[in-house]
C-alpha cells in the first residue's frame, strides 16, 4: 500500500495551498506551507484548521482536528523549507515568472531527491521546469478547489520529467484517496482547456442575453448531468483565475478562448465570485 509522503512543503497559503496542507497533513504527512509575514501565516493556518474542523463535522476525520492540525506549521521563506522534505508543492497565484523563482529557490532548499510540484492550471510546466537544475525532479499536481473535497488531481508530465518522479507523484495522490489523470505538458492540460471553453460560452450567454445564469446552468446540471453548471464553477473557482487562464490560452490556443468583455468587466469591478461574494451570483 502507498503510504504518504513523511515531509511535505508547501508554497503558499491561500485557498489551494492550505487545502493541499490539509490534505496531506490528514494522510499523515508533517506539513510546512511557506507564508511571508506573521499576520498571511496566521490566515493559512486557519484555513487549514477551518477545514479540518468541517472535516470533523462530516465525519470525515479519522483523528482530532487539533491532531492533524499541529503537524502542520508555517515558515516566512522558501529557504526554510525542511531540507529533507519529500515534496514540495509551489501554489501561488497564476504567475509564470513568481512560480519560477519560487520553484528555483526550493530547488536549492531542499536535497537532490525531493519532488518539486506546480500547481498551476494552465502555465507550462515545461518552462516551468526551464528555471530548475533538477528538471527529471518535476512536474505538475493539478489540484481542484476544494482540494479536501475533490476526488481529481492531473499530473501533468513535461518532456524532461523522470518516471520515477511520475510514479511518486502517482502514488501519493492515491495516498490522498485521490483518483489521477496523467497529461503530456501542453497549454490548459485537459481539465482547464475543456473546462474553460464551457465556461467562457457560458458566460458569452449570459453576455449577449440568451438567458440567465441559474437557466444555463440549470441546462448543463440537469441536462447532462454536471454536478454543477458552469457560471457556479466559475464563482467558486473565482472570476480573476479564470481570466488569467484564458488570457493565457488565447495567447497560446487562439482566438476561441478569447475572455468575453463581461468577465473583463467583472473583474474590473471586483466581482471575482464567491471570496468577494459576488459573481455571476451573490454569496452570503
Amino acid at each position: 500500500m502507498t503510504t504518504a509522503p513523511t515531509v511535505v512543503g508547501v508554497i503558499g497559503g491561500g485557498r489551494m495551498g492550505a487545502g493541499i496542507a490539509q490534505s496531506f497533513a490528514t494522510a499523515g504527512s508533517t506539513v510546512t506551507v511557506v507564508e511571508s509575514g506573521a499576520q498571511a501565516a496566521a490566515a493559512a493556518l486557519d484555513r487549514v484548521a477551518t477545514g479540518l474542523r468541517r472535516a470533523a463535522e462530516r465525519g470525515a476525520l479519522a483523528e482530532r482536528a487539533e491532531d492533524v492540525l499541529a503537524r502542520v506549521t508555517t515558515v516566512p521563506s522558501v529557504d526554510a523549507l525542511p531540507p529533507h522534505a519529500d515534496l514540495v508543492v509551489e501554489a501561488v497565484p497564476e504567475d509564470a515568472a513568481l512560480k519560477a523563482r519560487l520553484l528555483a529557490a526550493a530547488e536549492q532548499a531542499v536535497g537532490p531527491t525531493t519532488v518539486l510540484a506546480s500547481n498551476t492550471s494552465s502555465l507550462s510546466v515545461t518552462d516551468l521546469a526551464a528555471a530548475l537544475t533538477r528538471p527529471d525532479r518535476f512536474l505538475g499536481m493539478h489540484f481542484f478547489n476544494p482540494v479536501p473535497a475533490s476526488e481529481l488531481v492531473e499530473i501533468v508530465v513535461a518532456p524532461g520529467t523522470g518516471a520515477d518522479t511520475v510514479e511518486a507523484a502517482l502514488g501519493w495522490t492515491r495516498c490522498l484517496d485521490k483518483q489521477d489523470v496523467v497529461v503530456k505538458d501542453s497549454p490548459g492540460f485537459a481539465s482547464s482547456r475543456l473546462g474553460l471553453a464551457l465556461g467562457l460560452e457560458a458566460i458569452r450567454m449570459v453576455e449577449e442575453g440568451v438567458a440567465e445564469p441559474a437557466a444555463i446552468d440549470d441546462a448543463m446540471r440537469l441536462g447532462y448531468k454536471h454536478p454543477m453548471g458552469p457560471l457556479r464553477l466559475t464563482d467558486l473557482v473565482g472570476l480573476d483565475v479564470r481570466l488569467a487562464i484564458a488570457e493565457h490560452l488565447h495567447a497560446t490556443l487562439g482566438e476561441r478562448f478569447a475572455p468575453p468583455r463581461l468577465l473583463r468587466e467583472k473583474v474590473a469591478r471586483g466581482e471575482l465570485g464567491r471570496k468577494t461574494g459576488k459573481g455571476f451570483y451573490t454569496w452570503e
